[in-house]
């Protein structure tokens, strides 16, 4: 399962399918970015060990979509990997390698990759749903495996969008949605309404069965629809988790 990857021929075949797509993209329509990772060793220094993203636009349509195991965490520090908190899908993903399901890379591989991605589509943002996690957690494992040499995962200028913080503004404050957490137990010990993305899509959908994952694309699918359902509040909020945005 835990075969070094071929970075040199997953670079050639990126290279190529980047260039069949080409025709797909509008000049004047916005591409965001959207992305989560899955990560072992705790709260205070994660490490990814699983990343999704994709592409998509405002109505939620998905471009291109990846899902990788990182080949340095999951692979080459299995000590670590027992500290995951979902270390019980461990099995799943060799699984899902073996069979096709996911691509493995290393975490070098996996940056070049989200940069070409931005800079195709001349992303508008990079959008996670608790993006402070996802930001923190991937820059650590870029200055761990790199011994700090590297420090910033993403792309420099890219603004970096929170679902959460935009839902805390819009869905949350809906009368509706304030009566479906409290009739179906979805609040806190202090009476406010849950913001997860598992319970945001189970209103969303009226699912009210619905678990999440907890895999980086597949919760990608689901939060890109958390951040659809916002941009179409057509309100001015705060988008970023660390500054005032338009």
């Amino acid at each position: 399962m835990c075969k070094m990857p071929v970075d040199i021929l997953l670079n050639i075949w990126y290279n190529i399918y980047s260039k069949e797509r080409k025709d797909l993209i509008q000049l004047n329509k916005n591409y965001y970015l959207m992305l989560d990772t899955e990560t072992a060793n705790g709260l205070d220094c994660p490490l990814v060990y699983d990343i999704g993203f994709a592409v998509i636009d405002k109505k939620g349509n998905v471009y291109e979509s990846y899902s990788f195991i990182v080949y340095d965490i999951f692979c080459q520090m299995k000590d670590i990997m027992q500290t995951a908190y979902y270390k019980n899908k461990i099995p799943q993903y060799e699984r899902d390698l073996a069979e096709g399901r996911r691509k493995i890379a290393t975490y070098k591989t996996i940056k070049m990759i989200i940069a070409r991605l931005c800079k195709k589509y001349n992303i508008v943002a990079i959008v996670a749903h608790n993006a402070p996690f996802d930001y923190k957690s991937t820059n650590i494992t870029q200055r761990y495996l790199t011994k700090s040499k590297y420090r910033y995962f993403f792309p420099y200028g890219i603004p970096i969008w929170c679902t959460l913080t935009m839902a805390r503004q819009t869905i949350a404050k809906q009368p509706t949605y304030i009566t479906w957490c409290k009739l179906n137990g979805f609040t806190t010990k202090n009476g406010t309404v849950k913001l997860t993305a598992e319970i945001l899509y189970r209103f969303i959908t009226q699912d009210i069965e619905f678990k999440e994952s907890h895999t980086g694309l597949e919760d990608v699918l689901i939060e890109k629809e958390i951040f659809v359902r916002i941009l179409r509040q057509h309100k001015k909020i705060k988008r970023s988790p660390y500054r005032e945005t338009a």
